[in-house]
């Protein structure tokens, strides 16, 4: 990639403070700027070594940044692009990271900023952890980021979008932005709404949590990412509910069927669903286990 010279990232939790941690082990920027409304947090990511500099507002970086990334839930995107708008100089690059396309281009469009230099992006990782202190630089290393450029996107401005994450050590591919929120749908939202959901209904059913008690390894495995951010993931089911909706709609569907062969005791079609799976599952056990 090519020398940046400032990097603002507007947001720096797990993601922006683990791109900041990756760029610098990259030695590719000179100068990582957090920007944020908690001075006390962003000093203490000062501290921790992940940014250089901390801003609360944005004025005061802005105008001189290479790159800006968008970094916050997908609830306070437009507020960020809306307070950047008229700071920004022309050439500078503007990214994001949040799990769903669709409504953070709706919002760049609802903002004065000029789509040809905004590239949406999506590093396909992360942990059940938050804030900048889960943060760590090898985050992304073999993990796949999706671009979604608009059609405006200015081919330079995907490059250097893409040369940061190639410097991350990610894979990085494109694809328009329906075909990444339905993708998501259904490999990462409805993931994330079950777990919520099984542990929400398994603590309502039992006050005593005695069921917790018992539970095993998959129910462990299973229900890990509902430690996840609440916040965010609130974003992110109201931001892609339309792609979501439809998945979860196909997956009440497959729910219903398998109700009945448990219903009917029709033990070799459970069979044949469950060898399937697995067979589907053991397939993509080297993607899986990255």
């Amino acid at each position: 990639m090519e020398y940046l010279d400032r990097v603002v990232i507007a947001g720096v939790g797990l993601i922006g403070g683990s791109l900041a941690l990756a760029l610098k082990a990259s030695g590719s920027v000179e100068e990582i700027v957090g920007l944020g409304r908690d001075p006390d947090r962003l000093r203490s990511a000062v501290s921790a070594g992940v940014i250089d500099r901390a801003e609360t507002g944005p004025a005061a970086v802005v105008p001189g940044a290479d790159l800006l990334v968008v970094g916050v839930p997908l609830g306070a995107v437009r507020a960020v692009l809306e307070s950047i708008a008229p700071h920004l100089r022309a050439g500078t690059v503007v990214t994001d990271v949040g799990s769903a396309k669709g409504s953070v281009v709706d919002d760049l469009r609802a903002t004065s900023i000029d789509p040809a230099g905004f590239v949406p992006a999506h590093p396909i990782a992360g942990t059940e952890k938050s804030g900048f202190e889960a943060a760590f630089p090898e985050l992304f290393r073999g993990r796949r980021t999706i671009l979604t450029p608009m059609p405006e996107s200015r081919p330079e401005a995907v490059d250097v979008v893409r040369g940061v994450w190639e410097a991350c050590g990610a894979q990085v591919i494109e694809m328009s932005v329906t075909h990444h929120d339905r993708m998501l749908a259904a490999t990462s939202h409805l993931p994330h709404l079950l777990a919520y959901g099984l542990v929400d209904t398994l603590g309502r059913w039992d006050p005593t949590e005695e069921v917790f008690q018992y539970a095993a390894g998959g129910f462990r495995d299973f229900t890990r990412i509902a430690s996840s951010d609440p916040v965010m993931w609130r974003d992110i089911c109201l931001a892609n509910r339309t792609a979501l909706l439809e998945t979860l709609e196909r997956y009440r569907e497959d729910l219903a069927d398998l109700t009945a062969l448990v219903r009917d005791g029709d033990g070799r079609s459970l069979e044949t669903v469950f060898r399937r799976a697995k067979t589907t599952r053991d397939q993509y056990r080297p993607v899986f286990e990255k």
